[in-house]
């Protein structure tokens, strides 16, 4: 959040997601949601991609960090609807407060992530409020995968 600079962006109301790596990446792991928030699992997924491959916000919202976690750079995004996405391992190449919509650069793909050298893990989190609680959220979600199935429809 900027402090002193004005007034603080907040995030859209509207907006849809799309892949953060482009052309559509392969999945290399999937999300495994852990029991607890503190036990083992993997909160995101990672997708194949090439070292300094362009990393795109998944959806409108406003960049919220970008910079480094335990050794590795990561860019967290806010969007509407009290959601947060993150990226890593992202060089980053947007700065905190900046507002970013679907298929905007905001980084490049650096290798070393764990288990799979080059690869982009995707985070989706529920950022709670109100009653609800934090929460971690399988990304692919977002993309809405799942086939559409018509029904027939029965002359009256």
């Amino acid at each position: 959040m900027l402090t002193g600079a004005g007034p603080v962006a907040t995030a859209s109301p509207t907006g849809q997601f799309g892949w953060p790596l482009q052309p559509r990446p392969t999945i290399l792991r999937r999300f495994d949601k852990p029991a607890r928030d503190w036990l083992p699992g993997h909160r995101g997924v990672d997708l194949v991609g090439t070292p300094g491959q362009a990393v795109l916000a998944a959806g409108d919202g406003i960049v919220v960090f970008a910079g480094t976690v335990a050794d590795k750079p990561v860019v967290s995004i806010d969007h509407p609807g009290g959601l947060r996405t993150t990226y890593e391992p992202v060089r980053a190449e947007v700065s905190v407060g900046r507002r970013v919509g679907r298929g905007t650069r905001i980084g490049t793909l650096e290798s070393g992530h764990e288990g799979c050298g080059t690869c982009l893990h995707w985070g989706l989190r529920s950022e709670g409020g109100g009653r609800r609680r934090r929460e971690y959220l399988d990304p692919l979600r977002l993309l809405h995968l799942i086939p559409l199935r018509l029904k027939p429809v029965v002359p009256d």
